[in-house]
């Protein structure tokens, strides 16, 4: 490790975002009972500067989740109810054609969607036809939008926070591979516990125990994404997040024979790039100034799960990508030595 790369995270800098992450907990927890994962991932993924796609069923609180997240941010927030008639227009925005009152002329002027936002809620995201996903897709990943043959540059930060309902098929349009690449983690949103539960019971047919306070302006988030990316990692850190995501691309050197069986598709480089920088985020939050491999591992699900494409074989005897990660995780060492010294493995990094 770099003595001066390590010298330039400071205690002030980890307090700074440990106090960040505590009062955003604190504030959120006035509305939402439990979740505290989901919430965790949602709040390293914002750090990180990446988008996010929460999957449950009905009911339990996701459009809440996010809607809580974004007042507790001093940051300029919209809900887009995505139905199958939305076309791109409404979502980037749209040129209107006006006169100029000084020179007579008309002339084109941009009215911009709600995209132009800091924070997006895309709810329900794939009830849209692909069009109006294509045009998300380059906001996703451009972070700009482009109406006619004029680029427009979205607000920064940007931040994407998607819903889907697992059960739902009828007017739904599956999320394209390339699509769910640009989000950072795919968050499960389970049910609650019984106590849990019971809690949301009591506090939702009570009066509100108060109101959301703002804890972080666009200035302060920007600076803690800027310390998120000055943690320092180890090339043992790197080469163990390298060989869980090399590991899934089906008939190359060193994948194992679990997932030549159950994979048509495995992850991409984005897939390596997420680990390590969701990585640099738990570290921090958890109070430290470097990543662990225990890092990695807890951020393999979120992070793979939607880059993983199971094949028939594994459909039929009921193999999730989530599976698949559980038996990566089993497999590969996380002990420097045992890593290197593997025969499998040294096929991964001799390719």
């Amino acid at each position: 490790m770099n003595a001066d790369q390590n010298s330039q995270i400071s205690q002030d800098s980890i307090d700074k975002l440990s106090r960040a992450y505590q009062a955003i907990r604190e504030q959120m927890a006035k509305v939402i009972v439990g979740q505290e994962e989901v919430i965790e991932h949602l709040l390293i993924a914002l750090f990180s500067r990446g988008h996010c796609l929460l999957e449950g069923v009905p009911g339990l609180a996701k459009t809440l989740m996010i809607s809580t997240l974004s007042q507790c941010l001093s940051m300029t927030f919209h809900r887009i109810q995505f139905t199958p008639d939305l076309m791109p227009a409404d979502i980037t925005g749209t040129d209107v054609l006006q006169e100029n009152r000084e020179t007579g002329q008309r002339e084109f002027r941009f009215i911009p969607g709600p995209l132009f936002h800091n924070v997006v809620l895309a709810d329900e995201i794939n009830r849209t036809p692909p069009k109006t996903q294509a045009a998300l897709l380059e906001a996703m990943q451009e972070r700009q939008v482009t109406v006619g043959q004029t680029r427009h540059k979205l607000s920064d930060p940007f931040f994407v926070l998607a819903t889907q309902n697992p059960i739902e098929q009828e007017g739904t349009y599956p999320l394209p591979e390339a699509q769910q690449d640009r989000f950072m983690f795919k968050v499960f949103v389970n049910y609650p516990s019984f106590e849990e539960e019971k809690q949301i019971a009591i506090q939702t047919t009570a009066l509100p125990v108060g109101e959301v306070e703002p804890v972080l302006s666009s200035e302060e988030i920007l600076e803690l994404q800027q310390i998120v990316r000055q943690v320092p990692v180890t090339d043992h850190v790197v080469e163990y997040a390298l060989v869980l995501v090399r590991q899934t691309r089906v008939n190359q050197p060193g994948a194992p024979e679990f997932v030549n069986e159950w994979l048509s598709w495995g992850a991409g480089p984005r897939a390596v790039q997420f680990l390590l920088l969701g990585g640099k985020a738990r570290a921090l939050l958890h109070g430290r100034t470097h990543v662990a491999t225990d890092d990695i591992a807890a951020l393999a699900y979120p992070v793979l799960r939607h880059r993983l494409v199971t094949n028939f074989a594994a459909e039929s005897e009921g193999i999730t990508p989530d599976r698949v990660i559980e038996r990566l995780l089993e497999v590969t060492p996380s002990k420097e030595g045992e890593l290197t010294r593997d025969p499998r493995l040294q096929k991964i990094f001799a390719a």
